[in-house]
């Protein structure tokens, strides 16, 4: 499969580009500098599966020049992970917070997503069988609301809502959507104390994408192994 993944070149981002070309399938890793991704993104035994492509999730015009690109020179993809996203202003009580960065949150971590689609669906649905993976959190979940982390919070919520709405528009284009939480895992978002390993937080998301288990789930909200997160 021919795969687009945004915020490739760190992280989970990295962990799932790595993944991927492993598993055999055609990696595009969307990235924000690639003069400073290349090297991270080429140092896998597999990443001649990689092709690092120019890509930032808040401007439009990139996404567009991206989609043509990929367009030009492969025709079509199959799924698309929308991993790039970002976690500002975390200690900060309402009172406290800074406007301009909670917008700053919701460009990147909503709108982002929503521009990648946008531009990169009608190439998903030239496929037989596609995914769209949008990275969430359980900090989107109102049931596990926890009086922080505002912007961040309020913005997976709503990618939540987008994911459920995209999934009932595509439904007839047997595209499957998912927003998936992919467990607190070691990142430079994520901290070194985490548990989880986006090694592993990786595989799930392609067995998901593989289709290597049905996903019983009534939402799109589910975690990195398949099973339905508390809405």
């Amino acid at each position: 499969m021919r795969i687009l993944i945004t915020g490739a070149n760190r992280g989970l981002g990295l962990a799932l580009s790595q993944i991927g070309a492993e598993r055999g399938h055609h990696i595009l890793a969307g990235v924000r500098d690639i003069h400073h991704s290349e090297e991270r993104l080429t140092n896998f035994d597999y990443s001649k599966s990689i092709t690092v492509l120019p890509l930032d999730v808040v401007n439009e015009e990139s996404i567009v020049q991206a989609a043509n690109s990929v367009k030009d020179q492969f025709g079509t993809i199959d799924a698309i992970i929308n991993n790039a996203g970002i976690l500002l202003e975390r200690d900060k009580t309402i009172e406290e917070l800074d406007i301009d960065q909670v917008q700053r949150t919701f460009d990147v971590n909503l709108f982002g997503p929503i521009r990648v689609v946008k531009h990169f669906l009608p190439l998903l649905m030239m496929g037989d069988s596609s995914s769209i993976i949008n990275i969430s959190s359980e900090a989107g979940s109102f049931e596990n609301a926890y009086g922080g982390d505002y912007a961040y919070a309020s913005s997976k919520t709503a990618l939540n809502m987008f994911s459920e709405q995209l999934s009932k528009y595509v439904k007839e284009k047997n595209i499957d959507v998912y927003s998936v939480h992919p467990g607190w895992i070691k990142t430079d978002m994520g901290g070194a104390n985490a548990p989880g390993n986006p090694i592993d937080t990786a595989n799930g998301i392609f067995d998901i994408i593989e289709k290597k288990h049905p996903i019983d789930s009534k939402y799109v909200f589910i975690n990195q192994k398949g099973n339905p997160m508390p809405l």
